[in-house]
């Protein structure tokens, strides 16, 4: 992976934990290497479907701070790139969502907890996978990466984690990248995420019959 990439799990686990230096690590490191503000900001926006608008909200006030911390240290990072399409809306928003949420999830998604409460189906659909995904200013893999990172710093969610961890691998990220997340998470310290993420790659791996 390159090193902006390598940046992006770290950033959002830290954001996971409201751990504000970290985040202020990770983030300039991600700047660093080349991560633009856009995507940087897309990252925290997205998860606050993961882990919530609090964290959403605080974790964006800090990439200010650091925005303007580096300027003032004479730093010019790129500003990125808005979305360049529209995003759909209605029933069309509905469709590209449940045709996103099929790619990344190998299938249609049906259940228990769905048929119990299916209107939280219809905004996976409609909000992450339709609104949120859609925005093309930061790739499959990049959200992927995030999504990762945040729930592996989260205890609790780890049946989440392993889903996403085979998501990650359908949208082109491989075994060896996701070990090197595995890697960073533990080199920045948080050894128990380390150790979840370690577990829910290796039940995917075996889920799609994938050997390395």
């Amino acid at each position: 992976m390159s090193a902006s990439q390598q940046a992006i799990p770290l950033i959002a686990a830290a954001m996971a934990r409201s751990d504000m230096p970290r985040l202020d690590v990770a983030l300039n490191q991600g700047l660093d290497a080349g991560l633009t503000i856009s995507e940087a900001r897309e990252i925290l926006v997205q998860l606050y479907a993961y882990v919530g608008f609090p964290r959403s909200l605080n974790a964006l006030g800090e990439l200010m701070k650091v925005v303007e911390a580096r300027q003032q240290r004479g730093l010019r990072d790129e500003p990125g790139r808005e979305p360049g399409k529209p995003v759909p809306t209605g029933e069309e928003l509905r469709a590209v969502g449940a045709a996103n949420q099929t790619k990344i999830s190998g299938g249609p998604v049906a259940g228990a907890v769905f048929d119990f409460a299916p209107v939280i189906n219809q905004f996976l659909q409609s909000h992450l996978f339709g609104d949120i995904f859609e925005r093309d200013n930061l790739d499959w893999r990049s959200r992927e990466l995030a999504t990762v990172g945040a729930l592996a710093a989260t205890p609790g969610v780890e049946a989440q984690l392993r889903s996403h961890m085979a998501a990650s691998i359908r949208v082109g990220l491989t075994p060896a990248q996701l070990r090197q997340v595995i890697q960073g998470l533990e080199g920045s310290g948080d050894v128990a995420g380390a150790d979840r993420a370690r577990t829910a790659l290796d039940q995917a791996l075996v889920a799609l019959n994938i050997q390395e």
